[in-house]
């Protein structure tokens, strides 16, 4: 297993070597959110970089937002973007996260983390999640070689979500940003 602990992503935010920073909210996320219509709900964004999904949230009157993150450096950075916001910021590892949420959204967290942390991410998922909660996102359907980021496919995450959370779509990413046309899957997973 690789060490992919705070300091090694302190280490990538100091030196601005954050290859996955598209600069805004996910198109294939911010589509979904645009649907929603109660801004109430509790939304989880875990391994959540420089936040620009809850960002797009606040702008469009979501109330009740987390994000978490293991790195101190970034989540500092986010206390002062987001000071005076209603979002929850959170220096934490994911694993031991206990808050549940009604929408959990999930973009480059998955393929960052360790492959052998995967069957853990779901059940920590399932537990994150309150009854009827979904998980949302976005997942490569790619290999690469090293990482992160950790790749996979449709049929391995199928297996992975099976025992642990319903899914309700995972098919090819029609609006993915274009450096990742074709090789991102869409998913809705639901708490079973």
């Amino acid at each position: 297993m690789q060490d992919l602990s705070a300091d090694y992503w302190s280490n990538r935010y100091l030196q601005q070597q954050t290859g996955w920073d598209i600069g805004y909210g996910s198109t294939p996320l911010v589509n979904y959110l645009k649907q929603l219509k109660d801004k109430t709900i509790a939304i989880l964004i875990p391994g959540c970089g420089n936040a620009y999904e809850a960002e797009w949230l606040l702008e469009n009157g979501f109330t009740n937002i987390t994000v978490l993150d293991i790195s101190p450096v970034l989540t500092a950075a986010l206390q002062q973007k987001f000071a005076g916001k209603p979002v929850s910021i959170i220096t934490a590892n994911f694993f031991d996260h206990e808050t549940q949420y009604d929408l959990i959204l999930e973009q480059t967290f998955f393929c960052a983390l360790d492959p052998s942390l995967r069957l853990n991410y779901v059940q920590q998922m399932q537990r994150l999640l309150k009854p009827g909660g979904k998980l949302v996102g976005v997942l490569f359907n790619r290999a690469f070689e090293g990482g992160p980021p950790f790749g996979g496919s449709k049929g391995e995450y199928e297996a992975l979500f099976a025992n642990h959370l319903h899914i309700k779509k995972m098919e090819l990413c029609t609006n993915s940003i274009p450096p990742r046309k074709d090789s991102e899957l869409f998913f809705i997973a639901e708490k079973i």
